[in-house]
C-alpha cells in the first residue's frame, strides 16, 4: 500500500513542522532528526516541510538524504538569497514565509532562489490586506494564536478572511494556536483556542459560498462529534481553500485525529 493511502486526501500536507518555534522551541539539532523520523512514519503524507528561521539557516545540519524546509524570513528579505545559496545541496527550500510589508517583499523576493517556491505573506486581518495581496502572487497567512488572548482572533474575524479569500479566489495559511482538533478553553491559561478541524470544516463551508455568520458558527463549535462528522463528509476530497498550518507539535494533532476516529494509528482512515 502506498503511504499516502494511510492519510485521506483532506488531511494530506495539513501540518508544517514548526518544532523549533514557541511554545515547543526545540533545538535545531533535535528538530532535524525528529522531522526525518516523522517523514518515515505512516502519517508522513500529513506533513509539510520543516520550518526553519532564516537567521538559523547557517546552523542547519541536514544529515543524509534530502531535507525539505520552509524558510521563515526573520531577517531583512534582501539577505535571503545569500543564506539559501549557502545551504547544503541536500536541502530543498519549498516555501518562504514573511511578515515584511508587501511592497518590500515584492521587491526583495525577485532575487530569491527557487522562484517557483510559494511565498506566504503574513497579513493583519481585514479586507484591506486581502485587497492588497490580490495580483501579487503571494499567499495570505494569518496568525491564530500566541502568548496572550489578544493574539487569538474572534471567530467572526477569522470567518471574515475565509469568506474574503473565497470571494477573491485566494487560498490561505494559518499559524499558531492550532495544536488541537476541536475548539477548547486551555485549562492553564483560560484562553479559548481555535480547533484545526473547526477551521477545516469552516473553510469547506466558506468555499461553498457560505456567509460569515455560518462560517463563524462552525469555528465557534465545541461539539467534537459534529465537527468530526463534517470533516468525515469531505474526507476523500482535496482540502478546500485552506492550505494548512504550522504546528510546534505533530503528536498532539495526530492524537486528536486518532481519538476522533478520523485516522487509524499505523494504518488507514476509518
Amino acid at each position: 500500500m502506498d503511504m499516502s493511502d494511510a492519510i485521506p486526501a483532506v488531511l494530506q500536507g495539513l501540518i508544517d513542522d514548526a518544532a523549533v518555534f514557541p511554545p515547543g522551541s526545540a533545538a535545531l539539532d533535535d528538530a532535524v532528526p525528529a522531522h526525518r523520523g516523522h517523514r518515515q512514519s505512516w502519517y508522513a503524507p500529513m506533513l509539510g516541510p520543516l520550518l526553519v528561521p532564516a537567521s538559523r539557516l547557517a546552523d542547519l545540519r541536514p544529515g543524509r538524504g534530502e531535507l525539505r524546509i520552509g524558510v521563515i524570513v526573520d531577517v531583512e528579505p534582501e539577505q535571503i538569497a545569500e543564506l539559501v545559496d549557502a545551504l547544503d545541496d541536500s536541502v530543498t527550500v519549498v516555501q518562504y514565509e514573511s511578515r515584511a510589508a508587501l511592497h518590500h517583499l515584492a521587491k526583495a523576493a525577485k532575487s530569491w532562489p527557487a522562484e517557483d517556491a510559494p511565498v506566504f505573506a503574513e497579513l493583519p486581518f481585514g479586507e484591506e490586506g486581502l485587497d492588497a495581496i490580490v495580483g501579487t502572487g503571494f499567499i495570505p497567512k494569518f496568525r491564530t494564536g500566541g502568548p496572550a488572548a489578544e493574539f487569538f482572533p474572534p471567530s467572526e474575524v477569522l470567518a471574515g478572511v475565509m469568506v474574503g479569500c473565497t470571494r477573491r479566489t485566494l487560498r490561505f495559511k494559518l499559524t499558531a494556536g492550532l495544536h488541537r482538533a476541536i475548539r477548547h478553553r486551555d485549562r492553564e491559561t483560560g484562553i479559548v483556542h481555535h480547533g484545526f478541524l473547526n477551521v477545516l470544516a469552516a473553510a469547506a463551508e466558506a468555499s461553498s459560498g457560505a456567509e460569515v455568520e455560518a462560517v463563524a458558527a462552525i469555528l465557534d463549535s465545541m461539539d467534537a462529534e459534529d465537527i468530526a462528522a463534517r470533516v468525515r463528509a469531505i474526507i476523500d476530497r482535496p482540502r478546500p481553500l485552506w492550505l494548512g498550518f504550522g504546528s510546534c507539535s505533530v503528536d498532539e494533532p495526530l492524537e486528536d485525529l486518532v481519538s476522533l476516529s478520523l485516522l487509524e494509528r499505523g494504518g488507514t482512515e476509518t
